[in-house]
């Protein structure tokens, strides 16, 4: 990671805390043991606190990577003096069913929480599917029978990205409805260009009309209903802007909304005339004569597409919920809904999906709770599900009331390139808070959501002034972690802002699109760091020899630099004592 340059950080003044989740303490494991003390328990006197830098990773190529562009003289002291090494964070590292698939967050908290590897979402249902126990279920089987003679509504993100669903899973259903005799079938569907190209939303839609044109001929009435960018409706999360589901709902369920005769007229107008990259695009919807052709109506059924649950869940609950204050839903047409998968099991929700979620059991939360160790999470809302839920095993309660403290700092309401500080600064006056007030072991967990909120928007410089605000926020913790007697990790989940611009497979080359560099806005394969803070490190441990580390060996690491060893069946820790 080399840096250049730096850039005045100014942070909002503005700030309000959230602490959320009731305490279930009848739902511990009291069958787990608690955690075994190391000699080195009684060398260090303070917190680790573990610092996810979202989206931050080594990239390929100078070209594109906003990380190594930034000014970040803290990161680059780190690299010189403190134990340090590169961790995979995609693929197998994270449950993924390739090598080629990306890391998310949501997956890549999931394995830093629970400090092993489990097959997730993608993989879940690619093998549900093969071997047909997904079709096989009660959930399809209700679907099925629910859509006899009625619709069969589709809705969910379309790409092959594979972080929120995949378009082999439209191809899939579509195909298996039709055979098991639904006649009408209608999709809508949400454009990426945030975990794909940020303007290829035609070469999803092209192959899945090519399939519904397949099953039209054999006589079904399967057409594309609504649409438009996900991150304009219907896919908001942790309760950020529920305006988005708004748009959603009006869209998909009452057909209310800008009309086009077809997809592709929708997309090519939209973008002729705001500029706009596909994940912003407005919403359209598909009529004949004025009608929508894919208005939700009683006695349907609907399926959401999503396996990833966080932008999956509020659209859940207008279907679901009887009493909503969120958005007006007008009159809520009586369907059978299903999610692909549960996307908060604690919630119930949804009552009914289709694959059976990972059983994500004995986190490094659990443990600590069962052996009365104290737990500090906190982010901004973008990510504060991510410290708290999926770094839980996909849990929304906690293990111990007393011993848990959440803290949530409200994102802003604005694109993230116009504010690519975020609350790094907010986050960070309440880390120093917590770290001066309270004395003692302890596990603290942070993510700074920049990098990757900031890198999704495909603007380098922004993203490059979010890394560089991480930075700056980093230089006021050290101090702070040293006063405490604590340690620092600083890590990631996966990449994004290393690489904002899109290369040619082929020649290596940056793609150009209408004279411009075209901007990246998914996440990468590249490996992310893990440095490691110890200000009383006098060589009681080193790195250990492991061959392709993960970011699931974060977890061991902490429980030994707190003192612990890890459960034998975690993946192997970061250090070795000598």
């Amino acid at each position: 990671m080399q840096r250049n340059r730096g850039s005045a950080i100014e942070a909002s003044a503005h700030l309000a805390i959230v602490c959320t989740f009731a305490s279930d303490p009848l739902s511990l494991d009291f069958s787990m043991q608690p955690l075994t003390h190391l000699p080195f328990s009684d060398k260090r006197t303070g917190p680790v606190v573990l610092c996810i830098m979202d989206g931050v990773a080594y990239g390929k190529r100078p070209e594109g990577d906003a990380v190594a562009a930034a000014y970040t003289p803290t990161l680059d002291a780190l690299h010189e003096s403190s134990l340090n090494v590169r961790l995979k964070a995609h693929g197998s590292a994270v449950g993924m069913p390739s090598e080629d698939d990306m890391g998310n967050s949501e997956v890549g908290h999931n394995a830093i929480g629970a400090g092993r590897v489990f097959a997730q979402g993608a993989k879940l249902v690619n093998q549900a599917i093969a071997s047909g126990r997904l079709f096989e279920g009660e959930t399809w089987k209700a679907v099925m029978s629910q859509a006899q003679g009625s619709t069969l509504h589709l809705i969910g993100l379309l790409s092959d990205g594979n972080v929120h669903a995949h378009i082999d899973h439209w191809k899939a259903f579509v195909r298996r409805a039709a055979a098991d005799g639904v006649e009408k079938i209608r999709l809508h569907t949400l454009l990426d260009g945030r975990d794909v190209g940020e303007t290829s939303a035609l070469e999803y839609i092209e192959p899945i009309e090519a399939v519904l044109a397949e099953l039209n001929a054999a006589g079904a009435d399967c057409r594309i209903a609504s649409g438009g960018g996900r991150m304009f409706l219907t896919m908001d999360r942790y309760d950020a802007d529920w305006s988005m589901v708004q748009r959603g709902w009006d869209t998909h369920v009452h057909g209310q909304g800008r009309q086009f005769s077809s997809v592709s007229e929708a997309i090519t107008t939209l973008r002729k005339e705001t500029g706009a990259i596909d994940q912003d695009l407005g919403a359209f919807v598909i009529g004949e004569d004025g009608e929508p052709v894919g208005a939700i109506q009683d006695g349907d059924a609907v399926v959401m597409m999503n396996f990833r649950g966080d932008r999956a869940i509020e659209l859940t609950k207008a279907f679901e919920f009887d009493e909503l204050d969120k958005i007006d839903r007008g009159v809520r047409p009586d369907v059978l809904y299903a999610g692909m998968m549960s996307y908060d099991s604690d919630q119930g929700l949804p009552e009914k999906f289709l694959v059976d979620p990972p059983e994500l059991d004995r986190t490094i939360g659990e443990y600590l709770a069962t052996t009365g160790v104290r737990q500090f999470a906190i982010s901004e809302t973008q990510k504060f599900g991510h410290v708290t839920y999926f770094f839980n095993g996909n849990r929304s309660d906690k293990f111990d009331e007393a011993l848990e403290t959440y803290v949530e700092v409200p994102s802003d309401r604005l694109p993230f390139e116009q504010r690519p500080w975020m609350k790094a600064a907010e986050i960070t006056d309440l880390v120093i808070e917590q770290l001066r007030s309270r004395e003692g072991r302890y596990f603290m967990r942070i993510n700074m959501p920049n990098g990757d909120m900031v890198g999704h928007t495909g603007n380098f410089l922004a993203a490059q002034i979010s890394v560089e605000a991480v930075d700056l926020c980093l230089a006021r913790l050290l101090p702070e972690v040293e006063a405490a007697g604590g340690v620092l990790i600083v890590t990631a989940d996966h990449g994004n802002a290393d690489e904002m611009y899109e290369f040619d497979k082929k020649t290596g080359e940056v793609k150009v699109e209408n004279g411009k560099r075209k901007a990246k806005t998914s996440h990468t394969l590249n490996p992310v760091p893990c440095l490691i803070f110890d200000p009383a490190y006098e060589g009681e441990y080193e790195l250990a020899s492991l061959d392709t580390p993960g970011i699931s060996s974060l977890t061991a690491t902490c429980l030994n630099l707190l003192g612990f060893a890890a459960p034998e069946d975690y993946d192997p820790s970061l250090i070795q004592f000598k």
